[in-house]
């Protein structure tokens, strides 16, 4: 690792903060402005789509096996981010996993509060299957909140009976909208980016009201048994650690088979700046294994 890539990255957020006291227009603002800085390369094919009613995108990389796909939920604690946002990390995993990656724009709160984002994501996903894909070769994957969705998913794919995706795979996910894990106060001096509460505010505008341990909103309490395979990747310097150990604990004991890799040193979901640091493609790299592994 280059100790130097890490530090301009740190330096880059907290000279231009995303989440904050800022208003939701002004954090939404900041987020697309900062994901402007890496581009999609040329060569990526981009397709907007309507997926069962929710906007969305097919990413498609050269090299991608046309039966092989992963519906991609993208973070932001369901209040910011956007197609936009994680085209450019999309793109990456298209290339790595050789599939075509479906990036929805899932409705956001607090215009749109709890279960609109559950809602839209089983939607994408029934429309996946409509397209003729097998769901022994879709993983559903996502990041932060996008990670705490991808679980949530799961659970109500499973719950309304449809036909499993063949793997699950969450960066840095937020599956407990209380802020309770150890982590949050004990890696809070080193997370340039996740503080609780900025967090709290985002849970509070997505639930507008509802149960905090509610099992869609909150993954922590949900029944993960009957889980396809789950990769859990988390950087050490990041106050949503335990999310991922949580999640990861409880899903083994529900019998689910999960690979949870803690990236020593590496922020919250450091995949996204992958154009600019080598642990960031070498996570990318992993979830491409994973997924052509288990959606082959």
């Amino acid at each position: 690792m280059s100790q130097q890539q890490l530090q301009r990255i740190i330096q880059m957020l907290k000279a231009q903060p995303i989440a904050g006291p800022a208003t939701v227009q002004d954090m939404r603002a900041n987020f697309e402005k900062m994901a402007a800085v890496f581009p999609v390369a040329a060569d990526v094919k981009c397709e907007p789509v309507n997926a069962g009613g929710v906007k969305s995108e097919w990413v498609t990389a050269p090299g991608a096996d046309a039966g092989r796909a992963v519906l991609y939920l993208h973070g932001g604690g369901y209040v910011i981010g956007s197609i936009n946002t994680h085209r450019a990390l999309a793109a990456r995993i298209s290339t790595a996993a050789k599939a075509h990656v479906l990036v929805i724009d899932y409705r956001l709160a607090p215009e749109h509060p709890f279960p609109a984002a559950v809602e839209d994501s089983v939607a994408a996903y029934r429309w996946m299957l409509a397209q003729g894909l097998k769901p022994s070769r879709i993983a559903v994957a996502g990041d932060s909140a996008g990670g705490g969705l991808t679980v949530a998913t799961l659970v109500a794919i499973r719950d309304a009976k449809l036909a499993s995706p063949s793997a699950g795979v969450c960066l840095s996910p937020w599956i407990d909208l209380e802020g309770i894990g150890d982590s949050m106060k004990s890696k809070a001096s080193v997370d340039p980016m996740v503080q609780k509460e900025a967090l709290l505010e985002m849970a509070k505008h997505y639930l507008k009201g509802q149960n905090a341990r509610s099992s869609l909103a909150a993954p922590l309490y949900a029944d993960l048994a009957g889980l396809p395979p789950l990769l859990v990747q988390v950087g050490t310097a990041e106050t949503l650690m335990d999310d991922s150990t949580r999640l990861a604990e409880r899903a083994r004991k529900a019998g689910v088979k999960v690979t949870l890799e803690p990236w020593e040193n590496m922020i919250h979901v450091f995949q996204v700046f992958a154009p600019m640091l080598d642990e960031g493609q070498q996570a990318i790299e992993k979830i491409g294994e994973f997924v052509r592994a288990n959606a082959a």
